[in-house]
Formats: C-alpha cells, sequence, structure tokens
C-alpha cells in the first residue's frame, strides 16, 4: 500500500492535502517520526492555508521540543481554525492546540500565558486534559497537592472516567519524580483490579525508579503472563538487564520479542542497540541506533548513540550527538549520567 501511495505522491506533487496527511498519520502511527515530519513540511508548505498540516506538525515539533517552531505552527492553525470554530472537528482542533499552546508555555516557565491559553478552550470533551494541564502548572509552581486535587475533582460518571483521573494523577506524580506517592496510588488501584496489565506495568516503571529491580522484574513478567503481546513489558525488561549487563542472551531474547510486535518502535531500536553494544557487538549496535536515530531525535537515544560512537573512537560525532540531544532535552536523566560517567563536558 505504502509502495501505491508514495508512487502517487511523487508523481502528483500538488495532490490533495488530505491525502498526504493520509500518509503523514499513517507514518505517526507507525512511529517513523522523521518521515511524518517531512510530509508535513510538505503539506504546510505547498498547502500554507490548509490548517490541520499546521496543527499536527506543531504537535510533533513541541513532543520534540523544538519550541519556537511549535508555536508558529500552531499559532497558524489557530489563526487559519478560528474563523471555522463552530465547525466540531475545528473546535477539537482548537482545544488540541490550546493545550499544545499552554505546555509550550509552561515549558518556558510562563504560567500566566500556560493559564490564559487554557482559559480559551471551550470544548467540553477535553476537560480533562484542560484540567491536568493545569494540574501540571500548579506543580510546576511547588504547589502538587493542589495540582491533585484538581484532577481529583474532575466529573466521574463511569469506570473510564475513573481511570482517566487515575493516569493523569499517576502521570502528574511521575512527572514531578514523587515516584512513592505514584506506587501508593497506583497500589490502591491495584487492590480494586490486580490484574489489569497497563495498571501493573504502570506500577513496574514506578518502583523501578525507586530501586526496587526485583520487583519491577515480579510484576512485569506478570504483565508478560496476563497479556503475551504486551510488547512495553517485554522492552522494558530487557533494557533493564541490559543496562545493568546481566543475564544480557535473556535481556536481548526478551528485547526481540518486543521487536516482533513493535519493529518500527524507535525505542525498542533502542533497546536492542544497547543490548548489541553491552554484548561487544558495537559496530552493528552503532548501525541499530543510526536508524532509530534518525527516526525519532531523542535525547535517550542520543545519549546511548553517543556512547557507542564514543567507544569506537569516534569521538566527535559523539560529542555531536549530545549536543543534538541536550538541546532535545536538557535534562534528560540518561544524558546527563552518560556525560558524567564518561567525564564529558559540551
Amino acid at each position: 500500500a505504502e509502495t501505491l501511495v508514495r508512487n502517487y505522491l511523487e508523481n502528483k506533487p500538488q495532490a490533495l492535502p488530505e491525502i498526504r496527511m493520509g500518509y503523514a498519520r499513517a507514518l505517526l502511527d507507525a512511529q517513523r517520526y522523521a518521515e511524518a515530519s517531512a510530509q508535513l513540511q510538505i503539506v504546510t508548505r505547498d498547502k500554507p492555508d490548509y490548517p490541520e498540516g499546521w496543527l499536527v506538525l506543531g504537535a510533533l515539533q513541541l513532543q520534540d521540543n523544538q519550541l519556537a517552531p511549535a508555536q508558529q505552527s500552531l499559532e497558524r492553525y489557530v489563526a487559519l481554525a478560528q474563523p471555522l470554530a463552530q465547525q466540531e472537528e475545528s473546535s477539537r482542533g482548537l482545544a488540541q492546540a490550546y493545550l499544545s499552546l499552554s505546555q509550550l508555555a509552561e515549558k518556558r516557565k510562563d504560567y500566566a500565558g500556560a493559564e490564559t491559553w487554557l482559559n480559551k478552550i471551550e470544548n467540553t470533551a477535553v476537560l480533562a486534559q484542560a484540567q491536568s494541564r493545569r494540574a501540571s502548572i500548579l506543580a510546576s509552581q511547588g504547589k502538587l497537592e493542589q495540582g491533585r486535587q484538581l484532577i481529583r475533582q474532575l466529573p466521574e460518571k463511569d469506570p473510564a472516567d475513573a481511570r482517566l483521573k487515575l493516569n493523569a494523577e499517576v502521570g502528574l506524580l511521575r512527572d514531578f519524580k514523587q515516584y512513592r506517592l505514584a506506587r501508593d496510588l497506583l497500589a490502591q488501584a491495584l487492590v480494586k483490579t490486580p490484574d489489569e496489565p497497563e495498571l501493573l506495568y504502570d506500577q513496574a516503571m514506578v518502583v523501578e525508579k525507586l530501586g526496587s529491580l526485583d520487583e519491577m522484574e515480579k510484576l512485569l513478567r506478570q504483565v508478560i503472563k496476563l497479556k503475551p503481546d504486551y510488547h512495553h513489558a517485554y522492552n522494558a525488561l530487557g533494557y533493564s538487564l541490559a543496562d545493568r549487563s546481566v543475564r544480557l542472551p535473556e535481556a536481548k531474547a526478551l528485547i526481540q520479542k518486543a521487536v516482533e510486535y513493535a519493529p518500527a518502535d524507535p525505542f525498542i531500536k533502542d533497546s536492542l542497540g544497547w543490548v548489541e553494544f553491552r554484548l561487544g557487538n558495537k559496530a552493528e549496535a552503532a548501525q541499530i541506533f543510526e536508524a532509530a536515530y534518525k527516526a525519532k531525535p531523542d535525547a535517550e537515544i542520543a545519549a546511548h548513540f553517543g556512547e557507542v560512537l564514543w567507544s569506537l573512537g569516534q569521538r566527535d560525532r559523539a560529542v555531536a550527538i549530545w549536543k543534538e540531544g541536550r538541546l532535545i532535552n536538557p535534562d534528560n536523566e540518561t544524558l546527563l549520567e552518560t556525560l558524567k560517567r564518561l567525564r564529558v563536558k559540551l
């Protein structure tokens, strides 16, 4: 199918933007972020008055921490979509744009600006997301408990609403490194639904942050038993073993299982590259990281890719990759730890 679409787009450069947008969304679903971004750049260049292209491009730029381009893209979308605000699709799109612009302002520590964007939201369908963003703004100002209360006050009509609130509160606690509080909250939820794979996985990720690696492994194996196609669990367990350089053949087998379920996921490729590096297969690891970083420029992948290049003697390129990673996310723990351990100053 992709061959047909690519041939069509190459032969008809002025194709309808909806077709290229559909292809871009398919690439995003396949986690081929760099290729999706390239398609979105074409849409916004060739059809600058087509709103949706700016919205999706802005969200992708924000995800990659490209704050200035993200702001331009999102504000361009708002300008194009506001005259169409009475249409349901535009109303939803505007709500998403305002949420993204609020998040962007929060990243810049412009909390008043972040709240201003949230106050523009009129679509009630995103009430929970808006409150979660307000909670994050409060937590950023040292008012974590007030933020948690905002989430807890959300209306709860059915079990789906309750789960949404739980996810939002756990996410808030994890974002602000309150791992013990997150663990306790998840433990309460697991009393009611002890065999829910997603909750068990979330708990595993939290206890790993607290250093309880045996408990993490036990939880992840429980997830795999309950849901054998849950690729995140295979990847998390395999990466944890590889990162500690223990049971490396088992770690590789686990990560390869994750690859079977999600072959295009750049973060699983990152894990595969890391276990190959730990096994001493540096050249193969470098090739894997090259592809993963191209698909998804990310600080975590940059940290690992740079270390492999450093070990291969390609130190100038390693430093260049690390600098890119720092621009993407200057607070990434893996990148900071790598630079400290290797005694590299950028």
